[in-house]
Order: structure tokens, then C-alpha cells, then sequence
């Protein structure tokens, strides 16, 4: 199927309330462009220098999702466009983006990143550290920057059964820091769900999934 044929099918099944994040890592101009006129208008990337690559390319009314890991020094060539920053998962990497969209005159959006899988390869902070955190006199002292929510990245398994209960563990982990609310913390998104479990995620809750081969086809390699 085409790109536009399979976003349609794609945004035919998701909820009023769920947002699409179309991931368009690896993927070239032509095809976000496809993406773009058939109505999709966020796009996600996990390189920032991809990121703004394509940003400086593509019409200004797009919104950038930053899903991938980010480091601390790489903050400042996003900061005058990024929409959202998923995979926030330290109080060093948040001061960053706050002193970089102070620089722009920003808030910037923000999702804080709640390690769910087992693999020793995810990134992302236990709940208990982000209770912490939200919690703590230095959070408090960021006025650029605003947590809207969570995200999380399941284990890459067949076993649904075990990515349920992460997703389940990401939705109650959200559910008990909303009685939590500051100015700079107005928890709404639980960003979680990819193109192979993103129905599932829904079901335990989720308000955005980041879906990428089911749209584009399958990754290319870099």
C-alpha cells in the first residue's frame, strides 16, 4: 500500500483522543512530504541532527517529536523548533533544555522518560525517581520548560502478555503523578505504542503512539 493509503488506514483506527506521531527516521524528504499531504503534520525523529536536517527542508507548519535519546550537548540546534521532547529521563538533560529555549523565549513541551522494559538497553527514570524529581526545589526553578506527560518504551518481545503489564505499569505510574500539578507539570500524554503493539498500548491507556514502518514501510538502514 502507499504512504497516503496507509496512514488513512492507520488514523481510521485510532480514537479521537489518541494522537499519531508519524516516525520518520531513515526516511527521505519525498516520503515525509507524501506523508504530509495526505494530512499528517507530526512527525517524529530520534537524531537530532536528522531532525533539523529535514526541518530546514520541509514546510514550517510541521511539528518535530525529538523520540530518541538525546544528549545534553545536542539540545541547542533543536531549540528554537522542537514540538516535543519524548525520552526525558535525568534533571541535567531538562536544565539543558530549559537554559537552551530560554535562549528563543520558549517553553518547551516535554514528556519524562519512565524505564517499563527489562532491557538493560532502554533508557528512562524509575517512577519513584520521577516523583522525585517533580517534587524537588531545583524542578520547580525551570520556568522554559513544561512536563506534559510520560512516555515509555516497552520490551521488544512476541510476548503481549509482558508488554500489557508495562504499559499497564506506564499508565498507573501516570495516573499517580497527575494528583501532582505545578505550573511547569501538566501531565495529559502517555506517549507509548509502536507500529506492532500501538493497539494494544491504546487499550491500556495510551493518548500517543509513534508508528513508523506500518506507514513508511520498513526502516532503511542508515
Amino acid at each position: 500500500m502507499s504512504i497516503p493509503k496507509n496512514l488513512k488506514h492507520i488514523q481510521s483506527t485510532l480514537p479521537d483522543h489518541v494522537t499519531l506521531v508519524a516516525v520518520s527516521k531513515t526516511k527521505p524528504i519525498s516520503d515525509i512530504m507524501e506523508a504530509y499531504h495526505a494530512g499528517q503534520i507530526i512527525f517524529g525523529e530520534n537524531k537530532i541532527q536528522d531532525m533539523v536536517e529535514k526541518y530546514e527542508q520541509l514546510p514550517k507548519d510541521i511539528e518535530w517529536h525529538m523520540i530518541g535519546h538525546v544528549q545534553r550537548n545536542k539540545v541547542k540546534y533543536m531549540a528554537s523548533f522542537v514540538s516535543l521532547i519524548h525520552g526525558v529521563d535525568n534533571f541535567k538533560l531538562l536544565k539543558e533544555i530549559n537554559k537552551q529555549a530560554q535562549k528563543y523565549d520558549r517553553v518547551i513541551d516535554c514528556l519524562l522518560q519512565i524505564k517499563i522494559a527489562e532491557e538493560d538497553s532502554k533508557f528512562g527514570m524509575e517512577p519513584k525517581e520521577a516523583l522525585e524529581l517533580i517534587q524537588s526545589e531545583p524542578f520547580s526553578s525551570l520556568k522554559n520548560i513544561k512536563i506534559v506527560g510520560l512516555m515509555g518504551m516497552a520490551t521488544f518481545t512476541e510476548d503481549m502478555h509482558q508488554v500489557k503489564q508495562e504499559f499497564t505499569l506506564l499508565k498507573n505510574t501516570f495516573d499517580s503523578l497527575k494528583q501532582i500539578e505545578t505550573f511547569n507539570f501538566k501531565p495529559q500524554t502517555i506517549s507509548m505504542g509502536m507500529s506492532g503493539d500501538y493497539t494494544l498500548a491504546i487499550d491500556c491507556g495510551s493518548t500517543m503512539v509513534r508508528v513508523g514502518s506500518s506507514i513508511f514501510g520498513e526502516r532503511n538502514s542508515p
